[in-house]
């Protein structure tokens, strides 16, 4: 059942020629529903206390969801949420967007993705450091991460790459950074649960 679910799946999306975008709950963002070949899995908000700081869409290969399917969001949930996690982790790339939703200042922004890197990544310090340089360069440049703007970071099997507002900063080359990086919104103390949940109601059979 789970493989004709899939199947399904993918034959409307062709028929329709794409699949639905969707928006955050949490702020109304949208966000499209493919990313060069990966394919929205779920979006989230990121909160600080109750600011709503930004909108976060994930984008994943079709064997992710695959996997997936065949697992219920609800009788299975510790388990599909295992399964999203190590699944993203072996089937690279993946991008993560964020759509900025309250303003926030170019160092400020950096140190806060770089503090939720930091303590998830075993390599090299100097993986984060220069993550945050080159968060900062890009944001810095129009002064402030202002509502509108967009990070995204892709997480490949030899590099972690950052673009702002569509303009690629550059890449650290890490394999353990980008894994890393997934863990801060996958893993059981992730910065956006509704990330996460979004996930498995969209990908996950009932």
């Amino acid at each position: 059942m789970a493989i004709i679910r899939f199947v399904g799946f993918l034959i409307i999306c062709a028929l329709l020629g794409e699949c639905d975008a969707i928006a955050d709950k949490a702020t109304g963002i949208d966000f499209a529903p493919k990313m060069g070949s990966l394919d929205l899995f779920g979006v989230g908000v990121r909160k600080k206390g109750p600011i709503k700081v930004y909108s976060v869409g994930m984008y994943a290969s079709a064997a992710v969801r695959e996997s997936l399917s065949s697992l219920s969001k609800t009788a299975d949930k510790l388990k599909a949420l295992t399964s999203l996690r190590s699944d993203v982790r072996s089937n690279l790339p993946t991008s993560f967007l964020l759509k900025m939703n309250f303003k926030v200042g170019a160092e400020k922004m950096a140190d806060a993705i770089a503090e939720s890197v930091s303590p998830r990544h075993s390599g090299p310090a100097a993986d984060v450091k220069e993550l945050k340089t080159l968060i900062f360069n890009g944001i810095s440049v129009k002064g402030a991460a202002t509502k509108g703007t967009t990070l995204q970071f892709d997480c490949n099997e030899a590099e972690l790459e950052v673009s702002v507002d569509g303009k690629k900063q550059g890449s650290v080359e890490s394999p353990m950074l980008s894994k890393s990086f997934c863990d801060v919104y996958l893993d059981d103390k992730c910065v956006s649960n509704a990330l996460r949940e979004s996930c498995l109601s969209n990908c996950c059979g009932d």
